[in-house]
Protein backbone atom coordinates (compact mmCIF):
# COMPACT_ATOMS: atom_id res chain seq x y z
CA UNK A 1 0.00 0.00 0.00
CA UNK A 2 2.67 2.47 1.31
CA UNK A 3 5.20 1.62 -2.04
CA UNK A 4 1.22 2.37 -4.14
CA UNK A 5 1.08 5.79 -2.64
CA UNK A 6 5.01 6.54 -3.05
CA UNK A 7 4.45 5.82 -6.72
CA UNK A 8 1.31 8.11 -7.34
CA UNK A 9 2.52 10.36 -5.70
CA UNK A 10 5.95 10.64 -7.85
CA UNK A 11 3.61 10.13 -10.94
CA UNK A 12 2.15 13.46 -9.63
CA UNK A 13 5.06 15.41 -9.21
CA UNK A 14 6.06 14.47 -13.06
CA UNK A 15 2.90 15.95 -13.99
CA UNK A 16 2.86 19.01 -12.71
CA UNK A 17 3.56 22.02 -14.83
CA UNK A 18 7.57 23.10 -15.00
CA UNK A 19 8.11 26.34 -13.31
CA UNK A 20 8.43 28.95 -14.51
CA UNK A 21 11.70 30.63 -15.41
CA UNK A 22 12.91 34.31 -14.00
CA UNK A 23 12.83 37.01 -16.48
CA UNK A 24 16.24 38.94 -15.85
CA UNK A 25 15.03 41.59 -18.31
CA UNK A 26 11.74 42.56 -16.64
CA UNK A 27 14.33 42.31 -13.83
CA UNK A 28 16.26 45.05 -14.85
CA UNK A 29 13.16 47.23 -15.42
CA UNK A 30 11.76 46.70 -12.33
CA UNK A 31 15.62 47.74 -10.82
CA UNK A 32 15.66 50.28 -13.07
CA UNK A 33 12.51 51.73 -11.26
CA UNK A 34 12.90 50.44 -7.75
CA UNK A 35 16.40 50.30 -7.24
CA UNK A 36 18.43 52.76 -9.53
CA UNK A 37 18.34 55.75 -6.85
CA UNK A 38 20.06 54.15 -3.86
CA UNK A 39 22.01 51.28 -5.66
CA UNK A 40 24.18 51.67 -8.94
CA UNK A 41 22.21 48.78 -11.08
CA UNK A 42 24.40 48.65 -14.42
CA UNK A 43 27.98 49.44 -14.92
CA UNK A 44 27.13 52.14 -16.76
CA UNK A 45 25.24 54.23 -13.92
CA UNK A 46 27.04 56.43 -11.82
CA UNK A 47 27.01 55.93 -8.28
CA UNK A 48 23.89 57.31 -6.83
CA UNK A 49 24.71 56.79 -2.86
CA UNK A 50 26.96 55.21 -0.60
CA UNK A 51 24.60 53.74 1.34
CA UNK A 52 23.33 51.24 -0.95
CA UNK A 53 25.72 48.07 -1.91
CA UNK A 54 26.45 47.70 -6.64
CA UNK A 55 24.27 45.04 -7.87
CA UNK A 56 27.09 43.33 -8.92
CA UNK A 57 28.83 43.03 -5.61
CA UNK A 58 26.06 42.01 -4.20
CA UNK A 59 25.99 39.32 -7.14
CA UNK A 60 29.57 38.36 -6.43
CA UNK A 61 29.51 37.84 -2.35
CA UNK A 62 30.21 34.33 -1.15
CA UNK A 63 27.29 32.27 -0.69
CA UNK A 64 25.26 34.62 -3.07
CA UNK A 65 21.92 32.73 -3.46
CA UNK A 66 19.30 33.25 -6.33
CA UNK A 67 16.21 32.18 -4.31
CA UNK A 68 17.24 33.14 -0.81
CA UNK A 69 17.53 36.74 -2.34
CA UNK A 70 14.20 36.54 -4.31
CA UNK A 71 12.67 35.82 -0.62
CA UNK A 72 14.07 38.89 0.85
CA UNK A 73 12.86 40.95 -2.03
CA UNK A 74 9.37 40.17 -0.85
CA UNK A 75 9.64 41.51 2.90
CA UNK A 76 13.04 43.63 2.45
CA UNK A 77 15.47 45.97 5.28
CA UNK A 78 13.41 48.71 6.90
CA UNK A 79 15.75 51.13 4.40
CA UNK A 80 14.19 49.73 1.28
CA UNK A 81 10.83 50.95 0.28
CA UNK A 82 7.64 48.33 0.06
CA UNK A 83 8.02 47.36 -3.18
CA UNK A 84 5.38 45.27 -2.50
CA UNK A 85 6.84 42.85 -5.37
CA UNK A 86 5.17 39.69 -6.69
CA UNK A 87 6.88 36.25 -6.18
CA UNK A 88 7.83 36.56 -9.71
CA UNK A 89 8.79 40.30 -10.16
CA UNK A 90 11.22 39.21 -6.64
CA UNK A 91 12.39 36.40 -8.66
CA UNK A 92 13.10 38.49 -12.03
CA UNK A 93 14.83 40.76 -9.75
CA UNK A 94 16.77 38.70 -8.55
CA UNK A 95 17.58 37.17 -11.89
CA UNK A 96 18.70 40.29 -12.97
CA UNK A 97 21.19 40.82 -9.63
CA UNK A 98 22.79 36.96 -10.43
CA UNK A 99 23.24 38.24 -14.02
CA UNK A 100 25.81 40.76 -12.76
CA UNK A 101 28.45 38.09 -12.01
Amino acid sequence: MRKSVFAVAVALIGLSPPALASDAANGQNLARRWCAPCHVVTTDQRRPTDEATPFHAIAHQAGFNEERLAFFLLDPHPKMPDMSLSRSEAADLAAFIASQK
